[in-house]
């Protein structure tokens, strides 16, 4: 199984989500840019509203692909295990400050002067074209979280096994309808993994 691209993986994403319909006040954030199409699709069969929540993965330097953490709104910091490839302390320091400007640039160019939706007491649905190591949609968690929604749920269109438990110690649902083996990464999951860009990612909240 495979998706022919993001959009075609959100509507199926959102099958899978049928008991979030008409759930009161339930909001969706994307995980921009991917996430974004995919929960465009999820938000529309839910009749929800979308909004997006800025993620930055710190990744190993050589090896962008390697997330060593990640970082979200509201100053949340996630660290992976150190694993195989140790980088010193002011080496990543380098690497946040590179991606929290990055963070607040796509803040300003998805939400303008548009301010954040509120989280307090509402169901929380993030939704990302999918994980891979888990760290990125750990820090999303963690920031949704501190802002003390009712429930927080995880909706992707495919996952590793090992992400899926790190999410899933921190959320209240998490929904993968698929969770291949050997997993290797997630654009082998799509036929079209091509990037998204700013300007559609704008034109998907807009709509």
């Amino acid at each position: 199984m495979s998706y022919r691209n993001r959009e075609q993986a959100g509507t199926r994403l959102a099958q899978a989500l049928a008991a979030w319909r008409g759930r009161q006040d339930a909001i969706v954030l994307a995980l921009p840019r991917g996430g974004v199409p995919v929960a465009a699709e999820v938000a529309r069969a839910l009749d929800a509203p979308l909004d997006v929540l800025v993620v930055r993965k710190l990744g190993h330097p050589g090896q962008e692909e390697y997330a060593m953490g990640a970082i979200a709104s509201g100053g949340v910091r996630v660290r992976a295990e150190p694993g195989d490839w140790p980088v010193s302390p002011s080496v990543l320091e380098e690497i946040v400050q590179r991606e929290q400007a990055e963070l607040k640039r796509r803040e300003r160019a998805y939400r303008g002067d548009r301010p954040a939706p509120s989280l307090q007491g509402r169901p929380v649905l993030l939704v990302d074209d999918g994980l891979a190591t888990g760290a990125t949609m750990c820090a999303a968690v963690q920031a949704v979280r501190a802002q003390a929604p009712s429930f927080i749920g995880v909706a992707v269109p495919v996952a590793s096994r090992e992400a899926l438990g790190a999410v899933g110690a921190l959320a209240d649902e998490v929904v993968c309808p698929l969770v291949p083996d050997p997993f290797h990464a997630v654009g082998l999951w799509y036929r079209d993994f091509d990037q998204t860009s700013d300007d559609e990612v704008k034109a998907l909240l807009a709509r």
